[in-house]
Formats: structure tokens, sequence, C-alpha cells
């Protein structure tokens, strides 16, 4: 049988972490200001509700200019590339940041440091700086996904270094072998996997990332989505939102698919 006073220090501990759950979420209810409802929210949501149930499928090609699939296009290439310059220019920050690279744990500290400064700054507000920088266009939005995804690539990277096997490499440096040796021949055969898995998820979610960016004119599909917002044009909003729906789900497909084979 259970010991009763075993059970009494568990059900302080159970009722206090509820109490303070129960606290942060009734603060954080009671700091929201809802006023009600404006008087054409009725209205206005039916318009949405019928633009988005029957979107403008003509949008979808037009020879003529922009439409549905060159936006669409326009997203991914952005996503892709941004995606292609993080996942090279972080892997020296990740050796940089990983605790058994180095024997100094200042070293891997500041490389820690540096990575979560640069993801301090979300996507958007790096996008809205190269906007400045370059000016608008897919330019921007490929350096602002490019830097940003350094900051989470490099954490995952510096962690799946810092979780592989030390045995090849005390075998080769047992042998005679350099550093460079060592990691070509030991340590990124072991992290390259990793390297192509995180990748492809970080393609995951910079493809919804684009699609954002877009809206504050760092090219791709949110461009047209926030013309049509301002211009009230729900059915071509529907269809631009159905497209988004579609090529995500299918690259979200794909991209499992294929970490799957590489882990």
């Amino acid at each position: 049988m259970t010991n009763p006073s075993l059970k009494k220090p568990f059900r302080i501990r159970f009722w206090l972490v509820a109490i303070i759950i129960f606290a942060i979420y009734a603060w954080s209810i009671l700091g929201i200001e809802f006023e009600g409802l404006t008087e054409n929210a009725g209205r206005d949501f039916a318009a949405i509700l019928r633009g988005l149930t029957h979107p403008d499928w003509g949008y979808v090609y037009l020879p003529e200019g922009e439409d549905l699939l060159r936006g669409l296009l326009d997203t991914l290439a952005i996503s892709i590339l941004g995606t292609f310059i993080s996942a090279l220019l972080c892997i020296p920050f990740a050796f940089w940041a990983a605790n058994n690279m180095s024997r100094f744990q200042w070293v891997s500290g500041s490389g820690k440091f540096l990575l979560s400064l640069i993801r301090t700054f979300p996507e958007i507000i790096m996008a809205i700086i190269f906007i400045k920088a370059v000016g608008p266009g897919s330019y921007a939005g490929v350096l602002a996904l490019g830097l940003h995804s350094i900051g989470m690539l490099g954490k995952l990277y510096s962690e799946a270094i810092e979780s592989l096997d030390l045995g090849p490499t005390e075998a080769l440096v047992a042998c005679g072998g350099n550093r460079l040796q060592v990691l070509w021949f030991a340590v990124m055969p072991q992290v390259l996997p990793h390297f192509l898995s995180f990748a492809m998820y970080r393609f995951e979610i910079n493809i919804r990332s684009a699609a954002i960016l877009g809206l504050i004119g760092a090219g791709g599909i949110g461009t047209p989505l926030i013309f049509a917002l301002e211009a009230r044009a729900w059915n071509r909003v529907g269809i631009i939102l159905l497209g988004i729906i579609v090529m995500v789900t299918i690259i979200d497909y794909i991209s499992a698919a294929i970490r799957k084979r590489l882990v």
C-alpha cells in the first residue's frame, strides 16, 4: 500500500500548479478589452463568407498579367532561395555554438547568444528593413527569410552537432587525422542527414512566411492578396487563400516524405 504521507506533497504541488495556471489564464482574459461587434459586422461577415465560398476561378491564370499561378511560383522561389541561403550560412554558426566543438565554454556561449539575437527579430521586421535598403520586391523577401532562418537552423544544427557520436572523431585523431579530415569524414556524415531534415522543415515554415511577407511588399502571393483585401474583392481573396492552402499542403506532404527518408 502507498503511504498517504507521500501523496500529500504531490497534491499540494498539483493544486499549486493548477492555481498558478488558472491565475495566468484569468490575467490574460481580463487584460483583453472587448468592446463588442460593430453595427455592420453581420453584413461584412456575410460578404466575406460569400466571396470566400465563391472564389474567382478566372484569376488562376491570366495570360496578360499577374495571376495566382505566378504569385504562388514567386512565393515558392522566395522560400527556396531563402532556405538555401540560410542552410549554408548557418553551418559555421552551428559549429561555433556547439559545446563539443570548443574547449572554452565562452566560445559556444557567444555563438548561442548570437543565434538567439538573430531569432529575436521577426521576419516581418527584417523584411521592412530590407525593403528600405533594397526596395520592395522578392529580393527583400529572400534576404529577410535567409537572415532570419539562420537563427533557427543554426540552433537546430548545433544541437545535432552536440549529439553526435565522438567515437569516429577520436579514432581519426588517434590515426593522425587533422581537424579538416575529422570534420569531413567523421562529423559531416553523422550530421548531414539531420541538417537536410531541418532545412526541409524550415522550408515548410518559409512557405507560409513568404506569403505573409508579401503583404508588406516583399514579393510573392501576399502582394495581390493585400490589394484584394483593400479592394474588398472577397472572391479574389478566396481563390488566393485556396491556392496558398493547396500549395502548403502539397509542400508539407512532399517535405514529410523526404524527411522520413533522411532520418
